[in-house]
């Protein structure tokens, strides 16, 4: 096998960054350091609980021979030094008791302001158990560290040992929430370090530090994504690894990082995190090889790393971490089985023959038949494969995916035209002494699985290997991991109309996709939000089907003008929804990874074009992104797309684009259908009554309050539902549309005796009929069918797609049989099944004909 190498490096070439053997900050010094140890002394010779005899010998240990910074014995107080002393003695005491020379020590102490950690290390190791202090530090301080409130820490290694039998070392870590000189400083002074830091790093950190800061903190705010430099130390073989990022653009990379540096064998001596008032996070480490490593030497995994923080920066955890801290898998690898992970729940085909032969069997026609397809499709899909199942099957064969990773690679890999590069430590650890065909790698999987099931995962990794066009998986910076596909793989009998292209893109916060049906096609951004797992669930199942529903309807839509139909959906993690922005920029930023040519060394390069033929991709607004047109166009004119100017639609007229919302394009598109049916049937607007999903928080939902001049009885959005038989009030509705404001707003004082308002969070809300509402989520979920509503028309605004099925269709009608609503006008794309459409409209036309 041929070596694979690290794109952009070349061994022993003068690296640009050198700094000398100091520490860049000033050491922590404790004037009162005698002092306190005496103190120490006589509060544990008062507690006795150490030998009067030893006392003094211990305290004498700790501060001198384990080598603690100073920081410690200057933030904590003498009886918290003692208790530590204490937990220690005895910690040597147990391990005496058990002939163990190993000792585990975990101390802490945490509040709102901070924290201190103290806990045994073995240089270069990973904890995989225990109370786990890097992850707990990144999840209660650093990824919740915002311009408002934030966190910097101090991380060092104590000089000595634990003990004289032991090689274990004392990590620390110091918390301390941020004072920032100037907490909201302006444009101009965004780019000023000394405006924007916190006051005791400026007391701390040297001239060169700050320098060094200053020029990469600069960067980071114009990049979306991670900056990582390297320092060389004079006379050392340690390297320094600056990483700059926005805040709260990724979670957990501060453990996930060092589970890297630990794969390659180096341990860190030092730690640093600094936080800026505008918006950046700085991340310093200090790093050596472990002794008699027999790794690859630290000058050359140092830059492998540098490469693969950005992958870690994309995806810093995901359910295969532990095959990667126990040197099962490789970053790339287990990485890439995450990534075939959530390919495999989307695609695996869990239909079979047997599904096809009944779709010819049944009659397209017959509602019933179609109600059973309908359901079956959705059991079959759901019951057969779960996430957990795949990702069971995933684990439980590591060196497949090794090998499947390895069929990937060789395709997409960039590799260097310098034939004396060092290979990287993930290709060393790959190499055979043949590469398998496709033909031979699948006779290497039937021969490994022991089942159909597991046959299958595996196939849809080759599967994906197979139709992956392009990808920016090797780029050397990236913010998200973004695959064009060759959409071919998808079956004719559930995907009938081909796609032209399939973009699969996925981040930290989210998954989604871009499909689209010609060449030059147009549609929105969806992004797509969960209440809760259950939610987040059925949105999972249905992404892939949604998107290209929506791309289809969109390509109908479109069929009077030149450019063809697609749309786009972000799906956000149950546990981001609150990073819609965040979750938008990455997606935008990743694809336009494989629409633009990358030409910078180190930042964006080369990359491997299956597809061959240059692509334009044309976004617009949709659910949740109406505000972010601006900043995709802008970002799109940053990265050098010369097609930034119709890369979105909606976009301000400065950069010019013409505002959706602010003109209600589609709304009143919408609206002259319904004002149609009133000249056609001679009714007056102000008379009819009317039911409204999608609230004024939306762009369809504010504008048809705006323009409508109707009687409004009932409105359903993210927050609840507001209904009033008599008439919701005109002007309380028309303020929360002007202010983008949901329902939970409204003021109920202004309902009639008969109105009411239920919200999702509310439970046993009694309404004015008496009637006792247990669970205001799934009122509002089905308040669409709920025969309380009697409304002329209803104008599905928003709403998650099939919201009305051939299963729940049939709640529309009324005990004798007739439609609830007498006219329907569907703003909301999908929002009705095409079977529950046919079967409306039936029932519809025998109801008119009476």
């Amino acid at each position: 096998m041929s070596d694979l190498l690290t794109p952009g490096y070349v061994p022993g070439q003068a690296q640009p960054h050198t700094v000398k053997n100091t520490s860049g900050y000033i050491e922590n010094a404790f004037p009162g350091k005698e002092d306190q140890m005496v103190q120490v002394t006589d509060y544990l010779s008062g507690k006795a609980f150490i030998p009067a005899a030893l006392a003094q010998n211990e305290v004498s240990w700790f501060y001198g021979n384990l080598g603690i910074d100073d920081m410690y014995f200057a933030s904590e107080s003498v009886e918290s030094i003692a208790n530590h002393i204490m937990a220690l003695y005895g910690a040597k005491i147990f391990a005496y008791t058990k002939n163990d020379n190993g000792l585990d020590i975990n101390l802490e102490r945490e509040t709102e302001e901070g924290a201190v950690y103290i806990h045994t290390s073995r240089p270069g190791v990973s904890q995989l158990y225990g109370p786990q202090h890097e992850k707990r530090i990144d999840s209660k301080y650093l990824d919740v560290s915002n311009t408002e409130r934030a966190y910097r820490l101090e991380s060092y290694r104590s000089k000595g040992t634990v003990s004289s039998s032991s090689s274990t070392q004392l990590r620390t870590y110091f918390v301390r929430e941020c004072s920032f000189v100037n907490p909201a400083p302006t444009k101009e002074q965004e780019t000023d370090i000394r405006e924007t830091a916190d006051k005791s790093f400026l007391e701390k950190a040297t001239d060169n530090t700050l320098e060094i800061y200053s020029v990469i903190m600069k960067t980071a705010l114009s990049r979306t994504g991670p900056v990582i430099e390297m320092f060389e130390v004079e006379g050392s073989r340690e390297r320094r690894l600056v990483i700059a990022y926005k805040q709260q653009t990724t979670q957990s990379f501060f453990s996930a990082i060092s589970d890297l540096y630990h794969y390659y064998d180096l341990y860190s001596t030092r730690k640093y995190v600094e936080q800026f008032s505008n918006g950046i996070t700085i991340v310093s480490l200090y790093l050596n090889q472990i002794p008699k490593s027999t790794a690859p030497p630290i000058e050359h995994s140092i830059h492998q790393i540098i490469k693969e923080a950005s992958l870690i920066y994309c995806l810093p955890t995901t359910p295969l971490q532990s095959f990667f801290q126990t040197n099962k898998l490789s970053v790339q690898e287990s990485i890439y089985g995450y990534i075939g992970w959530i390919f495999a729940q989307h695609f695996l085909n869990r239909l079979g023959s047997e599904y096809t032969s009944l779709v010819n069997i049944l009659d397209q026609n017959n509602s019933t038949h179609q109600d059973v397809l309908t359901k079956m499709k959705k059991r079959l899909r759901t019951d057969t494969f779960t996430r957990d199942y795949i990702l069971e099957i995933i684990k439980t064969y590591p060196e497949l995916v090794k090998l499947l990773y390895i069929n990937f690679a060789m395709i997409h890999y960039v590799n260097p035209a310098v034939n004396s590069l060092k290979p990287t430590l993930s290709y060393q650890r790959l190499r055979t002494d043949t590469i398998l065909t496709e033909e031979e790698l699948y006779e290497k999987i039937k021969r490994t699985t022991s089942n159909s099931h597991e046959l299958m995962v595996f196939e849809s990794f080759l599967i994906f290997n197979k139709h992956v066009l392009k990808t920016n998986f090797y780029q050397p910076t990236k913010v998200a991991l973004s695959f064009r596909m060759d959409p071919n793989f998808l079956p004719e009998i559930e995907y009938p109309t081909k796609l032209f292209g399939m973009f699969l893109v996925i981040g930290s916060e989210f998954r989604g996709f871009h499909l689209r049906f010609r060449d030059v096609a147009r549609g929105g951004i969806r992004i797509i939000r969960s209440r809760n797992r259950e939610a987040y669930s059925i949105n999972l199942r249905s992404l892939f089907d949604e998107n290209y529903a929506l791309a289809a309807t969109q390509q109908r839509k479109n069929k009077d003008i030149p450019e063809g139909g697609s749309k786009g959906t972000i799906l956000l993690d149950v546990n981001q929804q609150d990073k819609p922005l965040v979750a938008f920029e990455k997606y935008v930023d990743a694809i336009l990874d494989l629409l633009i040519l990358g030409q910078t060394p180190g930042i964006k390069e080369r990359i491997v074009d299956l597809y061959k033929t240059p692509e334009i991709l044309f976004f617009g607004p949709d659910e949740g992104t109406a505000d972010y047109m601006d900043w995709a166009s802008a970002h799109a004119r940053e990265r050098g797309a010369s097609f930034w100017k119709a890369f979105t639609t909606g976009k301000s007229q400065s950069l010019g684009g013409i505002p959706h919302d602010t003109y209600g394009m589609t709304t009143r598109s919408v609206h002259q259908y319904v004002l149609g049916i009133y000249r056609k049937l001679g009714l007056k607007e102000e008379s009819c009554t009317k039911l409204q999903t999608g609230g004024p928080d939306g762009d369809l939902g504010s504008n048809e309050i705006k323009i409508s001049k109707d009687k409004t009885c009932g409105i359903v959005d993210g927050s609840g539902v507001l209904y009033d038989a008599e008439g919701i009030d005109r002007a309380e509705l028309t303020r929360l549309a002007e202010s983008r404001l949901m329902i939970s707003n409204f003021d109920i004082a202004k309902l009639s005796p008969k109105g009411f308002r239920v919200l999702v969070d509310e439970v046993n809300v009694k309404l004015p009929s008496g009637e006792v509402i247990d669970d205001g989520l799934s009122f509002r979920n089905n308040f669409h069918l709920n025969p309380m509503v009697q409304c002329q028309v209803f104008v599905p605004c928003g709403g998650r797609p099939e919201s009305v099925d051939l299963q729940n269709v049939g709640r529309l009608l009324d005990h004798e049989n007739h439609p609830r609503f007498k006219y329907i006008v569907e703003g909301a794309n999908l929002f009705f099944t095409q079977e529950a459409r046919l079967r409306l409209e039936r029932g519809w036309f025998s109801w008119s004909k009476r």
